[in-house]
């Protein structure tokens, strides 16, 4: 088995070019041929990104020979994305307990708000997190405390705190349910979620504040979510002209635009 080999086999499985996997991995073509062909050995950030495109681990690129692959086998590999959605390979989840065994409320401080993404798995990271206690949430649940900046969620202003319950099976989160998601490119984000994972593997973001546009994030790209709970904020918030009906109402238009904008 080489690694070449089942780079090439894994582009045929998928019904991709060279063309369309060197241009999505930032590669000329040539290269990339060369590492199909083994002339050259890709490097181990070169496989995580070919991971990341196939929704694989790297593991089963360097693990498995794939020339021996059954069609089940093959069937497993390409719908390993579920497992990492439904929560099936344990996410780790760092949390501090009290001296009674029960868990705290983490509040993630303004100046460790950018250091999240990076040390939310770290247990030192999250040991010295200052915390609080919010005796009116269950205490069945795990929850966090993050600050939010901007002014792309009224009536949750720049400045307050959101309060979530970490979601394990990241498929059960049903459409328009605020969210907190730590994302690898945005760190943290705090928006209302339309999950369409069973459609093409990624969760559309959209804003209450209809100035901000929606956008989609691939589920390879997200770290934790954490369904809204509560938030914490010093400012009464403002009287929204409309309330929640035109709110739906302009959400539901945004959605539209969105779906019209990408079938381009």
């Amino acid at each position: 088995m080489t690694v070449g080999n089942n780079l090439k086999l894994l582009r045929k499985h998928f019904g991709k070019s060279q063309d369309d996997v060197s241009k999505s991995l930032g590669l000329n073509r040539s290269t990339y041929s060369g590492y199909e062909n083994n002339v050259a050995l890709p490097s181990l950030e070169i496989i995580s990104l070919v991971s990341d495109y196939y929704n694989i681990s790297v593991d089963s690129i360097l693990k498995n020979d794939f020339s021996s692959f059954s069609s089940s086998q093959w069937s497993k590999l390409s719908s390993s994305w579920k497992s990492s959605a439904m929560g099936s390979k344990l996410r780790v989840l760092t949390a501090q307990v009290s001296e009674s065994n029960d868990e705290l409320i983490e509040m993630i401080p303004v100046k460790a708000r950018a250091g999240y993404a990076l040390g939310y798995s770290d247990p030192e990271f999250i040991k010295e997190l200052p915390t609080i206690r919010l005796p009116f949430l269950s205490k069945n649940r795990k929850h966090r405390t993050f600050p939010i900046s901007g002014d792309s969620m009224p009536p949750v202003t720049d400045g307050s705190y959101v309060v979530g319950e970490f979601v394990q099976d990241w498929t059960t989160i049903s459409s328009d349910t605020p969210c907190i998601l730590v994302t690898r490119d945005e760190g943290i984000v705090f928006k209302i979620v339309e999950n369409q994972i069973k459609k093409d593997k990624t969760l559309l973001l959209i804003s209450t504040n209809p100035l901000y546009e929606p956008y989609s994030v691939e589920l390879k790209d997200i770290l934790e979510i954490w369904i809204f709970r509560c938030y914490i904020s010093m400012q009464l918030p403002a009287t929204i002209i409309g309330d929640d009906e035109l709110s739906n109402s302009i959400r539901a238009i945004q959605k539209s635009l969105f779906r019209i904008e990408s079938k381009r």
